[in-house]
């Protein structure tokens, strides 16, 4: 499982020219879920995502989380996370999970960030989602369990 989790501010995300989630402030997090990941994982990803201290406090540190700044997580599956592209120049995607065990990780994940206490809100699994990202920072994490 990886993540790519970036600080942002004011994000929206859209299916076919409709507003599916906004978030004000929070994070944005591109979730690729790996062939043969298992449901365990799940847990783990959601308290990094939870507890990743990349706000600034009152000094100007990134001392802070997602939590700890009353943000949100804007949640989004991303399967090319997994794509290969070291043959070619074309990616191939067969270290990625099947669509239906992804889907379900992905929905795992999210519940585990909402069980923490944090807003999160998704895309549509599968859609043509296009994404408003106002980076801020920018601070770009990359975490892979």
């Amino acid at each position: 499982m990886k993540a790519v989790i970036q600080r942002v501010r004011e994000t929206s995300l859209s299916v076919d020219g409709r507003l599916i989630s906004h978030i004000p402030f929070g994070l944005a997090v591109y979730l690729g879920v790996k062939a043969g990941d298992e449901e365990s994982l799940c847990a783990q990803m959601a308290g990094k995502i939870s507890r990743l201290r990349i706000f600034e406090d009152d000094n100007g540190k990134m001392n802070l989380s997602v939590k700890d700044v009353g943000g949100e997580v804007l949640l989004i599956s991303q399967f090319t996370l997994y794509g290969d592209c070291s043959h070619g120049n074309r990616p191939g995607f067969t270290m990625a999970e099947r669509p239906e065990r992804a889907n379900a990780l992905y929905e795992k994940v999210a519940e585990e960030i909402c069980s923490l206490g944090i807003t999160v809100k998704t895309g549509i699994f599968g859609a043509d989602m296009k994404i408003e990202q106002f980076n801020d920072g920018p601070v770009t994490i990359i975490y892979e369990i």
